[in-house]
């Protein structure tokens, strides 16, 4: 295993997980055996009208190092890259785009946890993305890439992106509100077992991923507003539009926290009515027991002068005086019950 994984080090040390390069409406993959170095020098000097798409593996140790040494990624990507998972944004640095998006990993399963970054660094020509984990999005941006979808800019690229982002939100958020319905069902039913703790759960991941993966308005705004000059008008459209889409997700997003938050406070008025109605129910035989106790401690005690104790039907006054103690107190608590 540790010679297989050697010799995969020595073809691939780059840490590339897969390119592409796109030319008049063709997009031809790229082998990770082949020498990237040299290629992307080649493209660097002679781009002629062709875009190169590199993806990244960055839990290789390998990689961040071939990057710096073979790549012209400036010094704020990898500043970045030390920064970790922070919220999505996209911002210019020099003539060039440098965007840090997060997306969820595949098999999500409602972890706060299932999250990770991928790093872009978007040029006309170039696109370069790492990330440490396999994500669902980029993953689905390749699998359109390889069923033939067109690809005239690299920007359009970035904007495809964010938008299969935004369908996996929407896709999340569908299966939130199935598992929300589903409780509330139960709760209307009756049947509380322990949703509440799966709500909190489900809020939990909601509050992340909006905080994770919600552009940042500040810096996509300057970038809308001064774009490069490279950037397209229809491509910088796209853009705003994508941008116009993920508000509609993070908006749907709020308003089931909303409702996730409404549903847990109806759970706990609910608990706390229940608990409130079996102390009502201590209480009551608590107070209805508490003369019989208090009779009995007194008519027990072994001193002279006991009332009744000579009177040949003192047992059975007793017991009508203990009846009627308790059920007056009775009587009197179940007048002022809860309802």
């Amino acid at each position: 295993m540790k010679d297989l994984l050697i010799r995969e080090l020595r073809i691939n040390p780059s840490g590339l997980v897969w390119a592409y390069q796109f030319h008049d409406a063709t997009t031809t993959e790229i082998s990770p055996s082949d020498d990237l170095g040299q290629l992307l020098d080649q493209h660097l000097k002679s781009p002629s009208g062709k875009l190169l798409w590199l993806h990244f593996n960055l839990s290789q140790a390998s990689t961040e190092r071939w990057l710096r040494e073979h790549t012209p990624l400036p010094p704020e990507y990898f500043e970045a890259l030390q920064q970790g998972s922070r919220s999505t944004r996209v911002e210019q640095v020099d003539d060039a785009l440098l965007a840090v998006v997060n997306d969820v990993l595949h098999g999500f399963a409602f972890d706060p946890s299932e999250t990770s970054t991928l790093w872009m660094y978007i040029t006309p020509t170039l696109l370069i993305s790492a990330r440490k984990k396999p994500l669902k999005s980029v993953d689905r941006l390749r699998q359109a890439v390889q069923q033939g979808a067109s690809v005239t800019s690299t920007t359009e690229l970035l904007t495809h992106l964010l938008r299969d982002q935004a369908d996996v939100l929407i896709g999340i958020v569908r299966d939130t509100v199935t598992r929300v319905d589903k409780i509330e069902d139960d709760l209307l039913a009756g049947r509380l077992d322990s949703k509440r703790g799966s709500l909190g759960q489900l809020r939990r991941v909601l509050v992340r991923l909006q905080r994770l993966m919600a552009p940042e308005p500040a810096a996509l705004f300057r970038l809308l507003q001064r774009p490069p000059a490279w950037i397209a008008d229809d491509d910088l459209q796209d853009l705003r539009q994508s941008s116009e889409e993920f508000s509609a997700v993070l908006t749907d997003m709020a308003s089931l926290q909303e409702r996730i938050k409404l549903l847990q406070e109806e759970i706990a008025a609910m608990i706390n009515e229940r608990n409130s109605k079996s102390l009502y129910t201590l209480t009551v035989f608590t107070v209805v027991a508490l003369p019989i106790n208090l009779i009995a401690g007194l008519f027990g005690m072994n001193v002279a002068g006991i009332p009744l104790a000579e009177h040949p039907h003192g047992f059975w006054m007793v017991v009508a005086l203990i009846l009627l103690i308790s059920g007056a107190a009775l009587w009197r608590l179940l007048r002022n019950a809860p309802d």
